[in-house]
């Protein structure tokens, strides 16, 4: 059954401030890089402009996947050790002799069944997102240093670590895998009904369900993607630096929901879009980037970003009112 609606009053203003919000993150990007291009000899270089690109590309990624979790209003907290332990599976498999093709297939069908079981933890245990996300986290980091002994594994596979190094008409093949996935994202999203179905939920899960959505499935839809995204990343990361380690992507589950947050998805669920995401993953990574030429220190990274978080969410605040 597909979901009917009618356009209320408030679409047409919602519409539009969700347009010049869009337009606004984008002018932000574009000031940021032309101040830093002023403020900085080193800035524009292609060097940098790569390298800055491989830094947002999969923390854009995690977003995009963070973002439909978000948008049913749940959370996903365990995205950075996904990442980790998807590293030490890949080189692990390829260590014990496993094709490269087949050692990724690996990979992603593990995160495939991490996502699953998050479903399964939230619709049949009944337990909050947080709560089981949480809880993965602390377990995957825990079973890769038990599989490593607490070590590395070295990946030798000069094909597969050559990869992320590599560019393809120019930009580098890490950023060429932000757009294989934000495309078919962007049509499961806002061009099919399973991406009606996910703001459906987000939105009123009770209202959703008389409306003969499977809110059930449109749960285990969403944290099978967000998990799949990040054993993608993982892969991506493995490649970069060419070892499996547990310890891995520390702290970017913070990083994929502050980009999906800067880029208008709402922690009250039932708002977002994929390019919003994207922009504020380079938002970011722009920030970084720009700290470290300007040898700022990297605590005010961190601060900049919880003070963009806070506007943002100030903001979405006052969306949510407005749209009442």
């Amino acid at each position: 059954m597909t979901i009917t609606t009618t356009e209320s009053p408030a679409a047409a203003p919602r519409r539009g401030m969700n347009i010049l919000f869009s337009l606004t993150l984008i002018g932000l990007l574009l000031a940021l890089w032309i101040a830093l291009g002023i403020g900085t000899a080193s800035f524009w270089t292609p060097l940098n402009i790569s390298n800055l690109l491989r830094q947002g590309a999969m923390t854009a990624i995690l977003a995009v996947g963070q973002t439909f979790v978000i948008i049913t209003a749940g959370i996903d907290l365990s995205v950075g050790a996904i990442v980790g332990f998807s590293t030490v599976i890949l080189a692990w498999l390829l260590q014990t002799g496993v094709p490269l093709w087949i050692a990724i297939a690996i990979t992603l069908l593990m995160g495939v069944a991490i996502g699953a079981f998050h479903g399964f933890g939230i619709v049949r245990m009944g337990l909050p997102p947080f709560i089981i996300t949480l809880a993965t986290l602390t377990s995957l980091r825990g079973v890769g240093l038990l599989i490593t002994n607490g070590s590395t594994i070295s990946i030798t596979n000069e094909a597969f670590t050559n990869f992320a190094r590599a560019d393809f008409l120019g930009i580098p093949s890490l950023f060429w895998m932000v757009i294989l996935v934000a495309v078919p994202a962007y049509v499961f999203l806002h061009l099919s009904r399973w991406g009606r179905y996910l703001f459906a939920v987000g939105s009123n899960s009770e209202a959703a369900r008389l409306s003969g959505v499977s809110v059930n499935r449109t749960i285990y839809m969403a944290y099978i993607l967000s998990a799949t995204c990040a054993a993608f990343v993982g892969v991506l990361l493995a490649s970069r630096i060419g070892i499996g380690n547990a310890t891995q992507a520390e702290g970017w589950e913070l990083q994929a929901i502050a980009s999906s947050v800067i880029g208008g998805t709402s922690l009250f669920g039932a708002v977002g879009s994929v390019h919003g995401p994207l922009i504020g993953a380079f938002i970011l990574a722009t920030i970084n980037n720009g700290a470290n030429l300007l040898n700022v220190n990297s605590f005010w990274q961190r601060i900049i970003t919880g003070l963009l978080i806070i506007v943002i969410v100030y903001f979405d605040q006052l969306r949510r009112r407005g749209s009442r």
